[in-house]
């Protein structure tokens, strides 16, 4: 199954974000995880609350360090923020393609509503963008 694993530095918003609705619209044909370089160990309770929201499992979800998916290496390496971007990926890794895809962060704004639309363009673009992931794994 064509594995995919978001990245962003702490895995606290935007990769939990796209693991949770990567997964639930990638109807089983995709393996999808997250991780990051320097993981926070906890995810942003808006993160969760907005995910739950639009209907989207929160279950399984963590903050975990990319070491977790080096038992089962990714097809595809997706970094969602420009620190991720920068950072040296781990050398077993190897042959997996590796593309920058960033998204802003809404976790950084303070005010309540400016959030809320932050976390809604977030979670359409990361819905729209499901079936380009779906294609990349069918011409593996």
């Amino acid at each position: 199954m064509f594995h995919i694993l978001f990245v962003c530095t702490h895995n606290r918003c935007r990769s939990i974000l796209c693991e949770a609705i990567t997964r639930a619209r990638g109807n089983g044909f995709l393996k999808v995880s997250s991780a990051g370089s320097q993981p926070a160990g906890v995810i942003y309770p808006e993160t969760l609350y907005q995910l739950g929201k639009h209907g989207y499992s929160v279950e399984a979800l963590q903050s975990a360090g990319w070491e977790q998916a080096e038992e089962n290496p990714p097809n595809l390496v997706v970094t969602v923020c420009d620190s991720a971007a920068g950072e040296a990926c781990p050398l077993w890794l190897g042959d997996a393609k590796k593309m920058h895809w960033p998204l802003p962060d809404p976790s950084k704004l303070s005010d309540p509503q400016q959030a809320t639309m932050a976390f809604k363009a977030v979670i359409a673009t990361i819905e729209a963008q499901v079936p380009v992931w779906l294609a990349m794994a069918d011409e593996s």
